[in-house]
């Protein structure tokens, strides 16, 4: 009659009494210690409006089941055996930061080996909450957390441990898909002990996810033509002040870099950083003071005459009644400026007529001989 496989003896062996209900220890004192490992293969992608982090990572677990050991020798030498997960006590090992359920593939197995360590390798992909700071975009880096820890298990009952040296894990690419938007940096990792309310303790394990974006794509389709904009708005203050053009060439700007940002924003998916936001302030300020300088050019076209009763009233009544000066003396004062002005615009005026060719009448009056006559009866006065 032939024997049984080895496998089959082995699996019915230790399964047949075995009860995955409780923690796998003998004597409930031992603690349960799981050491995790993690390597980041993707990132499939950064939500920065939702504040969501999806990544798809190999996740490993590896503890001991004192309930799953064997001795080689009575199973033809076999030390190692797949069994499934669901028939074996798993650890109830979560990660906080879930905020939705990914498309993971499902792996029925684990492996034991006849010292009774377990080892449970998965892939997963994990949706988690994490605060993206988009300040520096395009050339943001972001940290995201990935929190493993036991949902209802105190640390005297399951403990947790890096499988690796930190080190190691924080500089493993070897699987990354590093052909992304973003690059990976490194992976941090770090254990810490908390408590809720001052009750029993939990053991948590922290992984940091630290990613760059690659700006090379943001840098052509954003940067260059927002430079461009700003670079026109300075060419722009060469136009003269007095030409209606400026005005109306800053505002184009600036309708121009509003459209500019809502495409840029349909773009890159992220509402717009802090230079795009600068960069709008600064054309405002720009339009703001092309209409100052617009305004201060045409103020004295603005502002309305004086009337003449005002300049009577302010500059001969009331300098008397304010004891300023003497308003005879103001008003002589006033009347020879008058005179000079208009003698001024007389000569003017002549300069203005020889330069078209017409001839003065007070030259003809020289011609005519008043002059003369004048100029005798001039002694008469005299003596």
């Amino acid at each position: 009659e032939p024997t049984e496989p080895a496998l089959r003896r082995l699996s019915h062996s230790l399964l047949e009494r075995y009860q995955k209900d409780t923690r796998p220890v003998r004597d409930w004192r031992t603690t349960t210690t799981v050491a995790i490992d993690l390597m980041v293969y993707a990132i499939l992608s950064v939500d920065e409006k939702n504040q969501v982090l999806t990544t798809y990572i190999w996740y490993r677990q590896h503890w001991t089941d004192e309930f799953l050991r064997w001795d080689p020798t009575r199973f033809d030498n076999l030390t190692q055996i797949s069994l499934p997960a669901e028939s074996i006590w798993v650890p109830d090992i979560l990660i906080n930061e879930f905020v939705d359920v990914g498309r993971s593939p499902h792996v029925p197995y684990v492996y034991v080996s006849h010292h009774g360590e377990v080892q449970n390798l998965k892939p997963i992909q994990v949706m988690t909450a994490c605060s993206l700071d988009i300040y520096n975009f395009p050339f943001d880096v972001q940290n995201c957390s990935l929190t493993f820890t036991s949902w209802l298990h105190h640390i005297r009952d399951i403990n947790l441990s890096l499988w690796r040296q930190p080190e190691l894990v924080k500089f493993d690419r070897s699987v990354f898909m590093n052909q992304g938007e973003w690059e990976l940096l490194y992976v941090l990792s770090h254990f810490q002990e908390f408590s809720v309310k001052s009750s029993d303790s939990y053991a948590e394990m922290k992984f940091y996810v630290v990613i760059r974006r690659r700006p090379l794509f943001y840098t052509v389709s954003l940067l260059l033509p927002s430079i461009f904009l700003m670079v026109m708005d300075i060419v722009g203050f060469y136009l003269p002040p007095n030409s209606g053009e400026r005005v109306s060439f800053k505002i184009t700007l600036l309708l121009g870099y509003s459209v500019f940002l809502i495409i840029a924003t349909h773009l890159a998916g992220t509402p717009t950083g802090t230079y795009f936001v600068v960069c709008m302030a600064l054309l405002v300020i720009s339009l703001t003071e092309t209409i100052l300088i617009v305004r201060l050019v045409h103020k004295q076209d603005l502002q309305p005459h004086v009337p003449e009763w005002v300049k009577r009233l302010l500059l001969e009544r009331a300098t008397v009644l304010l004891c300023i000066r003497d308003g005879k003396k103001f008003s002589q004062s006033r009347t020879q400026s008058l005179d000079i002005s208009g003698q001024g615009e007389n000569n003017d005026s002549t300069a203005k007529l020889n330069h078209y060719g017409c001839e003065d009448p007070r030259d003809r009056e020289v011609a005519g001989g008043t002059m003369p006559a004048l100029a005798a009866a001039g002694p008469v006065e005299g003596s």
